[in-house]
């Protein structure tokens, strides 16, 4: 009897096994083309450090990013549970809060192009914190959008399926996100190390691979920036539903249409929170 038990308890775990990979799976495929800008931006936020502080700063928003998966997982099934209304109001505004941030740095890149000290490179510890916190700010939207897609995948499995699937989608999510940032930062470091190779091979690609490392993060950087502005207005689009309704079949105008409305929303909550923020900001002085 009691191997009877044991077999059943091992059969049911088996199965639960079976069901948080399938959904895992499934939740993975969903979700693949915001982690992909996940990983442009988040690639694009270390840019411009030294190259001594590329890696703790890596780990810093890595760290930053588990913590953020901490809070919005148990929060993602709570709310789904209890106030499942709440979730799109709140995850349209984490759109135009990146919808926002990508229209700020298109303001400071071109009204702040002749000032130098915009220019230094992010070295001292409070521009490096306000980076990773930057960082951080924006994982959190994200990660928030992934752990929303994936909820919708497992939404009819059971409590601990869920949980499971939710928790590896976002450790495996973190773990690759990251990993590949720091590879991607640190290549250069990689090209040089060949370059001292006694191989003519090496020292070719290890030149190839300096020479092409700062057009990659120049276009990184490009690519990023779109990728606030297709993120949030994915959000808008995708849960706006006379927005939804301008969607085309086309891939291509149904991407520039996001994009539109991401510069858009940007445009509009910048228009409403700059002018505040310098309120305040005389206020307090």
């Amino acid at each position: 009897m009691a191997f009877a038990s044991l077999f059943t308890l091992l059969d049911d775990i088996a199965s639960m096994l079976d069901d948080v990979a399938l959904m895992t799976k499934m939740a993975a495929k969903k979700t693949a083309g915001v982690v992909g800008d996940d990983l442009a931006l988040n690639a694009n936020q270390v840019t411009g450090v030294n190259a001594d502080r590329e890696i703790p700063i890596v780990w810093a928003v890595a760290k930053g990013s588990f913590i953020n998966k901490v809070i919005l997982i148990p929060v993602a099934l709570i709310l789904a549970v209890f106030a499942p209304f709440l979730i799109k109001p709140l995850l349209m505004i984490g759109g135009a809060y990146l919808c926002f941030e990508g229209v700020e740095k298109l303001l400071h890149k071109f009204l702040h192009r002749d000032d130098a000290s915009h220019e230094i490179a992010s070295d001292t510890l409070d521009s490096e914190k306000d980076k990773v916190r930057g960082a951080i700010r924006t994982d959190f939207i994200l990660s928030a959008e992934i752990i929303i897609i994936a909820l919708g995948v497992v939404e009819n499995a059971s409590l601990g399926v869920k949980i499971a699937a939710l928790s590896a989608i976002g450790i495996g999510i973190t773990i690759v996100v990251y990993g590949l940032v720091g590879l991607i930062v640190k290549a250069d470091d990689f090209g040089f190390y060949l370059m001292r190779q006694s191989s003519r091979i090496k020292q070719w690609l290890g030149r190839g691979i300096i020479a092409f490392m700062p057009w990659f993060m120049r276009a990184l950087s490009v690519v990023g920036t779109l990728a606030m502005f297709l993120v949030g207005g994915g959000i808008f689009t995708h849960n706006v539903a006379w927005l939804h309704h301008f969607q085309w079949r086309n891939v291509w105008l149904d991407t520039l249409f996001t994009l539109s409305v991401g510069i858009i929303i940007g445009a509009i909550v910048c228009a409403i929170v700059l002018p505040l923020v310098k309120l305040f900001s005389k206020k307090a002085h």
